[in-house]
C-alpha cells in the first residue's frame, strides 16, 4: 500500500509540469465555436466494500488500486456539458471476520464509466465538473483469503462477474491538472442465489492530466 500511494503523490507532483505546454487549455475549451473534445489519464484508490443480507458475504471497507484512460466529448457548443466514457482497471472487495475467521476479498474489475459532467467555471482556469450517470464492469480475477484455515479461492466462485451501478460525484480541473472523487453504487446483485444479494460499494479519488 505504500507503494501505491508514493506512485499516486509522484503522479500528482509530476502533472503540473503537463500543465506549462498549455496553461490557457481550461478556458478556452469552454468558449470554442465548435464541440470539442479531450483524453485523459487516471490514477487512483478504491475504499469498497460488499453489501449483502448474508452475514459471510457483507464486507467492510478494502483499499485497492484503479488506473485507466477515458474520453470526453462536449454535447453541444452552446453549454459546458460532456458526455466521458473510459476503460479502467479496478480493484474492489471488502475485509471481515466471520466465525473468528479473517476473510480478505479482492475482487479485480476492467470497468467501463458513462457520465454527464456540467462544467463551472470557479476562478481563472480552475473549473469544477460535476458528474452523474453510471459504470459497467467484468471480473477478471482476484482472490478471496481465509486466514484461519489458510486457505484462498477465485473471488469469483461464487459470485457472478458481471457488476452495474450508478455513479456520482465531482471533478476539479487547472488547466491540465485534474482531480475528482465519487461513489458507485453496485445495482447488480452478483449473488447466484436467487435468494442473497451481494452489491458492490466503491468510494474512488483519483488524479489524472487533461489533453
Amino acid at each position: 500500500m505504500r507503494k501505491i500511494l508514493l506512485l499516486i503523490l509522484t503522479v500528482a507532483l509530476a502533472t503540473p509540469t503537463f500543465a506549462q505546454f498549455e496553461t490557457n487549455r481550461g478556458r478556452s475549451r469552454y468558449n470554442h465555436d465548435d464541440t470539442e473534445s479531450y483524453y485523459g489519464l487516471r490514477l487512483g484508490l478504491n475504499v469498497s466494500m460488499l453489501s449483502s443480507n448474508i452475514a459471510q458475504y457483507d464486507m467492510d471497507a478494502y483499499v485497492g488500486l484503479a488506473f485507466g484512460a477515458i474520453y470526453g466529448l462536449q454535447l453541444a457548443n452552446s453549454a459546458p456539458v460532456w458526455l466521458e466514457t473510459g476503460l479502467f482497471f479496478s480493484q474492489k472487495g471488502g475485509k471481515s471476520e466471520y466465525n473468528n475467521e479473517k476473510v480478505n476479498c479482492r475482487m479485480n474489475f476492467l470497468q467501463v464509466p458513462l457520465v454527464c459532467k456540467y462544467t463551472i467555471e470557479a476562478y481563472d482556469d480552475l473549473f469544477l465538473a460535476p458528474f452523474v450517470g453510471g459504470y459497467v464492469a467484468c471480473g477478471v480475477g482476484g482472490k478471496t483469503k481465509n486466514y484461519a484455515t489458510r486457505s484462498s479461492v477465485s473471488s469469483f466462485s461464487d459470485v457472478n462477474r458481471w457488476d452495474a451501478g450508478l455513479r456520482i460525484g465531482c471533478g476539479l480541473e487547472y488547466q491540465m491538472v485534474y482531480g475528482e472523487f465519487g461513489f458507485d453504487f453496485g445495482l447488480a446483485n452478483l449473488s447466484k442465489d436467487d435468494f442473497q444479494t451481494v452489491r458492490t460499494r466503491n468510494l474512488f479519488v483519483n488524479v489524472g492530466v487533461n489533453f
